[in-house]
Formats: C-alpha cells, structure tokens, sequence
C-alpha cells in the first residue's frame, strides 16, 4: 500500500487528469485558511500549500522523494509539538498507508484547537473504485491502494473530535489512460455534478480540531510568532540530522 509510484503516474494523463482537479480545489480551500504553520505531508514534488499565506509552509514525507521535501520524517511520529500546526494536508497520504489511524492521530496531536485538515482521496464508490476491484494490475497506482469511502473518513474525524466543514467530489470520467478518451469523456463532469455527485473518482474534505467545553483563547500575537521561529528550529535540525 506504499505511496510510492504515485508521483511518477501523476505525470501520466490520467493522473494529471485528477491532478489538475485535486490542485484546484486546494488552491481554493488552504487561501482563506490563516495562522502561521502549515504541513503537508507527502507528494512533495506537487505544492498544494502554494496559494496558503502563511509564513512557514513546509512539505513533510518519508525521505522516499529526497531532495522534494523540507522535512524528512515518519508520518507516524511527526517531528512537531503538539498543537502547533494551523493546517495539515494530507493529499492521498491515508489511503496508501499502512497504519491511516496512526497517522490521522498523529495530525489531531500536532494541530492547534481549530486547526484545520484537507484530505483528498480516491473514491471507492465510483467508476474507478470499480475498476480497482477488477483489474488485474491490483500492485500497480493507483490501484493499490486501500480507498476510503467519505462516510468512513467522516467517522475516523469525529471519532478524533473533529468536525467537518466542507467536502466536493470531482473526475467523473472512466479510469481510461489515453489523453483522447479522457478528452472525450469531458462532458461527464458537468453530467456527473448533476445526477451523480457523490460517484467522483476522488473527493477533498475539509475539516476543523474541535475541543467541545473548552474555552478558546488564542495566544498572543508575539507568542505565536515565538512559536513559529521554534518550528523553523526544529526542521533544521531535523534537516540537518538527515544530511
């Protein structure tokens, strides 16, 4: 269920294909999400923080991409304190994990109360949920991973305390791999907003860290930038042990 193969077939037409779609769709939700530190962990290669304006934003993998990414680390242990993130992206990262519980707790640990996460996926009640159960390339992206369906993710959220906010369903084409089908299949998109939302070959969700009978009270102005000057300590050393 590794991530790996992923980057390379989002160079192929199918995959810029859903690329083009995921990017848009996270230029639109990370620009109006604000604070000071931002992850997103892994494909590092593609920056879906690039329109955030926070002022660190850094790209978070397992060292399989070097030179891609800022941070190098187990997304299971992540090299962050806890509730010091604003936001966390996870494109792709649970479906083809070994251990997505861990990993989901793991940015619940690190966000900020009202942190926010965005999460893509493939979905597996859709044309190419289908095809994954009939191929016989099951080892082959993006096939081989294990595609979570949106009510179950919504469970996994607010299992964590977290509380959905916003979500969309996107590439209603058929898992074809030639740049003239998928050319031809264009006129689905608009058909399948329509009559068949939920039925999207990947989904983005958008979700904030609630903490139900607590009071919020944001920390200073001066504390926070504190705080955000310590996390640029901490990816250095990180980088620097990695080195």
């Amino acid at each position: 269920m590794s991530i790996q193969g992923l980057e390379a077939w989002l160079e192929t037409p199918a995959g810029r294909y859903v690329l083009d779609w995921e990017q848009k769709k996270h230029d639109l939700l990370v620009t109006n999400v604000f604070g000071f530190n931002a992850v997103q962990l892994s494909l590092p290669r593609h920056d879906f923080l690039r329109t955030n304006r926070m002022p660190l934003r850094f790209r978070c993998d397992d060292g399989r991409y070097a030179g891609s990414a800022e941070i190098l680390a187990d997304l299971h242990y992540l090299p962050f304190a806890t509730n010091s993130l604003d936001l966390v992206v996870l494109p792709h990262t649970l479906e083809f994990d070994a251990y997505p519980h861990r990993v989901l707790r793991e940015v619940e640990r690190v966000l900020v109360p009202e942190g926010q996460v965005i999460i893509t996926g493939f979905n597996p009640l859709s044309l190419w949920g289908l095809k994954r159960k009939t191929t016989r390339q099951k080892t082959a992206p993006p096939w081989r991973g294990n595609y979570l369906s949106v009510p179950r993710l919504k469970d996994w959220l607010t299992l964590l305390g977290f509380e959905m906010q916003t979500g969309a369903f996107g590439c209603y084409a058929p898992a074809v791999t030639q740049e003239k089908w998928l050319h031809r299949f264009r006129f689905m998109e608009a058909a399948g907003d329509r009559w068949w939302p939920i039925a999207g070959a990947v989904y983005i969700v958008q979700a904030v860290k609630r903490q139900h009978g607590m009071r919020l009270i944001m920390p200073a102005w001066q504390d926070r930038k504190a705080r955000a000057k310590a996390l640029v300590s901490v990816a250095r050393k990180v980088e620097k042990a990695d080195q």
